[in-house]
């Protein structure tokens, strides 16, 4: 055995054998692994890649909807409604967008200040003015509707909107004032969003404290509940992630679920904490005085109210014999303990009576207050709607506004291309292409040179003409042709003389060119003293039609500047419409306030002769009527008399009446009675003073124990500071000792040596096995039990090396 314990001890590791065995071939071995390590690498690579992805795109869409938010997004909702009221998230204005408001507000104040400059000129220069009923008249317009004119279209000024900052909405002529009124409806649906925030704000805060009212009142019946040992499930409201949005932001510990990783200095620090806590509560509850006093009285010093519940009577000691053998003193105290005993349930039991009604009104308390607050939110989800409306109602003005630019713009641009057009037709109309297509048998120099030469007038002098008396519109007459003519003919033979034709030139060319320019010279002018009259008439015509177009174009965009869209405040159910679709409007006019009136005024006058009339018959048809009910009436009062009579005589008579009838100083017997009934509420009065005065003793008695019991808590709290030092200067001189790398070594080494026996222990086991084998093998069983010894021997051998 010893043998064979030898050469296991030569026997090399298994895995080295294995590696050894199954690894043969090295090279492709590395370079598996090499390629295993490029694929994690990669994935590592794409994985790492991939969270960067995530993580700028969880980074961007955090700063897009959070970041940037100066107010955040966040509901609240009701607490037994399924109503929920959001706020308006809201981006900070930039510097730009402040100044570029600024401006806006500093034109229409320029503006304001000139159109009332303007109007006091006009008052002034005017000859005519209103009278004082006008006056009062256009006042009481002003007063009731906020603008001499119109209606301004929308209710933001009663929800934090200022609307006399705006232009009026007829006055919208100019580009620039439709982009200013853009700019200042952006700033009020600014300011309602603001305005409604704020009262959003105020409601939350309404629900925090209520949440923590809540909790308070369920401490209270938590202490309820056990106190009569009940298991009832307590309501306890808490905030969702849409009333703290901020919560989505931050990862609790309890959604995590993979366990935590703690470092070795985390570890030794949650050691120490631990053992700290575990100090704290033992020298907490170690405490003699504490012990004896939950021993001896349950923990208090006095009985209170609240202890009534654990309160029992101890039985007497007699009552396990039979009662028979009970005296008659033992039978009196027995009494006593059952009478005892019963007082004690009662008072238990109005106890638990009074905890249930207590428990009743704090939860009635929760219902009423929290139902309460559902209307908050409820008002509140009102006014969300309400201004919802009036940001719609300015954001359709802005539509208006912007879409009248835009057909501005439309229009502007479509003139701008029109007039390009033209002048590039204009352009285009030429004689250069005639030209090219005649001699387009000549190399592209001399054409070249040929064109120049073609383009070339001869200076001619000039002549003078006279307007023709008959036509004044033709410049000149026919003696004035020929005679322009022939000069240019003589100007022409310079040209064509053979000194001017290019070098390379043919002379049969030279002259069809000569032929060609003299013909378009003949043909020019012609033209040109043919064309006086009609140009001079054409331009008169065009100038004529150019300005009668130009007034066209201007009436049309006063039209379009004049034609503004107004956007008016109806109330619901004061227009009744034949069918459900929108009416059309495209023949709409606009009146003025006065001749509304005048009608209506006309109208009202109408209808108080009518009404006169008809309350004129009305008190004639009432007289009728009167006088028939006066009738009836008459005729109902002696039928009552009758059985009234008839009630007289059959009428019993009470002890109250009897007494009335008979007694002859009726009131001074209510008198007496009176002042009896004040002398017993005196004596009331008196009794509950006294007990007034000695409950007053039992207070003044209770504060002097508290003041005792206060000074004696500072003495403790003194004692408890002293014992604190002593602890903490324990601990440092136990941490400046740090005896705790030798026992971790300690440690270490008897869990190595375990680790070794064991090892010992499964190699010794396996080789009994084998021997065991070997012995059945060659038959050997007589010499066994010294085998056995030996190898527990062997065993015991191995355990002490």
């Amino acid at each position: 055995i010893q043998k064979m314990m030898h050469e296991n001890e030569q026997v090399p590791d298994i895995e080295k054998l294995e590696l050894r065995e199954f690894n043969l071939d090295l090279e492709e071995q590395e370079q598996a692994q090499a390629e295993a390590e490029e694929d994690v690498a990669r994935a590592r690579t794409e994985s790492e890649m991939e969270i960067l992805f995530y993580c700028y795109l969880q980074d961007l869409i955090k700063y897009e909807c959070w970041d940037v938010m100066c107010v955040k997004e966040r509901a609240v909702k009701c607490f037994h409604m399924n109503c929920q009221v959001s706020n308006y998230p809201l981006k900070e204005r930039s510097k730009e967008e402040l100044e570029i408001l600024k401006k806006a507000l500093q034109s229409k104040r320029t503006e304001t200040a000139d159109l009332k400059a303007q109007k006091k000129n006009l008052e002034t220069d005017s000859e005519t003015a209103l009278s004082d009923e006008e006056g009062e008249k256009a006042a009481a317009e002003v007063a009731d509707d906020g603008a001499p004119h119109c209606l301004s279209g929308s209710l933001s000024s009663q929800y934090g909107g200022n609307t006399f900052i705006l232009y009026h909405q007829c006055d919208l002529h100019t580009k620039e004032q439709k982009l200013n009124q853009t700019i200042l409806l952006k700033d009020i649906i600014y300011k309602v969003k603001t305005a409604f925030n704020e009262e959003f704000d105020t409601v939350v805060q309404q629900k925090e404290q209520e949440i923590a009212r809540v909790k308070e009142r369920n401490l209270k019946i938590q202490e309820i509940l056990e106190q009569l040992e009940l298991q009832v499930e307590v309501w306890e409201p808490v905030l969702t992630d849409d009333e703290m949005p901020e919560r989505a932001l931050t990862v609790q510990d309890s959604e995590i679920k993979a366990e935590k990783y703690m470092t070795q200095e985390e570890k030794e620090q949650a050691e120490m904490l631990a053992k700290l806590e575990m100090e704290r509560r033992l020298a907490a509850t170690d405490d003699e005085r504490l012990r004896a006093l939950d021993d001896m009285m349950g923990g208090v010093l006095e009985i209170r109210r609240e202890d009534i519940l654990k309160m029992d009577i101890p039985p007497p000691s007699f009552i396990s014999r039979p009662e028979d053998l009970w005296t008659e003193e033992e039978k009196k105290t027995f009494d006593e303990y059952e009478k005892n005993v019963k007082e004690l349930n009662e008072g238990k039991e109005e106890y638990r009576q009074f905890l249930r009604n207590e428990w009743k009104k704090l939860e009635a308390s929760i219902k009423e207050t929290t139902q309460n607050f559902d209307e908050i939110v409820c008002k509140l989800s009102e006014k969300k709607l309400k201004s919802e409306m009036v940001i719609y109602q300015e954001e359709l003005k802005i539509v208006n506004l912007i879409y009248t630019l835009l057909l501005d713009e439309e229009l502007d641009t479509r003139e701008a291309g029109l007039h390009k057009f033209l002048m590039k037709k204009k352009k285009e109309k030429s004689l250069e292409d005639c030209f090219i297509k005649q001699f387009a048998d000549i190399p592209d120099d001399l054409l070249e040179e040929l064109l120049q030469l073609y383009k070339h007038r001869p200076e001619t002098p000039r002549t003078e003409t006279f307007l023709d008396a008959a036509n004044p519109y033709v410049k000149g007459s026919a003696e004035n042709y020929q005679d322009a003519l022939s000069l240019l003919m003589k100007a022409m033979d310079e040209l064509d003389s053979p000194e001017h034709m290019p070098s390379g030139l043919n002379q049969s060319v030279w002259k069809r060119f000569c032929l060609a320019r003299r013909n378009k010279m003949k043909s020019e002018e012609l033209v040109k003293w043919k064309s006086l009259a009609l140009t001079e008439m054409q331009a008169c015509h065009q100038r004529r039609v150019d300005e009668n177009e130009k007034m066209k174009l201007k009436e049309e965009k006063m039209k379009l500047q004049q034609n503004l869209t107004v956007q008016f405040l109806l109330k619901q159910g004061q227009v009744e419409l034949e069918s459900t679709e929108i009416p059309d409007y495209s023949d709409a006019v606009l009146i003025d306030r006065s001749v509304v009136e005048e009608l209506n005024c006309s109208l009202a006058a109408q209808g108080e002769k009518k009404i006169t009339a008809m309350v004129e018959y009305k008190d004639f048809s009432k007289g009728i009527i009167q006088l028939e009910w006066e009738h009836k009436k008459m005729k109902m009062q002696i039928q009552d008399l009758k059985e009234k009579a008839r009630d007289i005589v059959i009428l019993p008579i009470s002890k109250d009446c009897q007494l009335f009838l008979t007694m002859q100083n009726y009131d001074t017997h209510i008198a007496h009675h009176l002042a009896g009934m004040e002398q017993s509420l005196g004596v009331m009065d008196k009794l509950h003073k006294k007990n007034v005065k000695n409950h007053q003793k039992k207070v003044r008695e209770l504060k002097k124990c508290i003041r005792l019991k206060e000074q004696a808590n500072y003495e403790l709290s003194l004692q408890l500071k002293e014992m604190l030092v002593s602890v903490s200067e324990r601990m440092h001189i136990f941490e400046a000792a740090d005896t705790r790398d030798i026992s971790e070594k300690i440690t270490r080494q008897r869990y190595q040596e375990i680790l070794k026996q064991k090892y010992l222990r499964n190699l010794i086991r396996e080789q009994e096995k084998e021997l065991t084998i070997l012995q059945l093998e060659y038959g050997i069983w007589k010499p066994r039990k010294r085998h056995i010894v030996q190898k527990s021997e062997s065993r015991e051998g191995w355990a002490a090396h």
